[in-house]
């Protein structure tokens, strides 16, 4: 399944160490809202294990950590509607990806399932020092 939502979601540095919670929670319920409206069709059942694809296309070229861009309002809206079953690690494998295209910025959202017998690639985990 692929979606396309024409917007891009707010980075996580604009939330990052604000006091401001409603601002927050408002941008979490519009993008449920954003991803019930344009997430069609869904599954008949919501699917129990997935490989979900985010690819951001920005405006332009400025530099943009994947981190702030993590996924969490869409992944959130897509297990709400009924998409996903749970967004948790066992369940998906996300895959983050950002590109530019200045005419027509858009957030694209491809979501495969992984059938039984299938497991999900993970690999080790890297933690970097500061």
């Amino acid at each position: 399944m692929k979606y396309v939502i024409p917007q891009i979601p707010p980075s996580g540095n604009q939330f990052a160490g604000r006091q401001n919670v409603w601002e927050y929670r408002a941008q979490k319920q519009r993008w449920k809202g954003l991803v019930a409206l344009l997430c069609s069709p869904k599954p008949k059942a919501p699917l129990v294990r997935a490989i979900v694809r985010i690819t951001y296309f920005f405006p332009d070229r400025r530099r943009r950590d994947p981190d702030n861009y993590c996924g969490k309002m869409i992944l959130d809206g897509l297990t709400a509607v009924g998409v996903i079953q749970d967004d948790s690690f066992g369940c998906i494998q996300l895959v983050l990806r950002g590109e530019c295209d200045p005419d027509n910025p858009r957030t694209e959202i491809e979501v495969e399932e992984i059938e039984d017998g299938e497991h999900l690639q993970s690999g080790p985990v890297e933690m970097g020092g500061g």
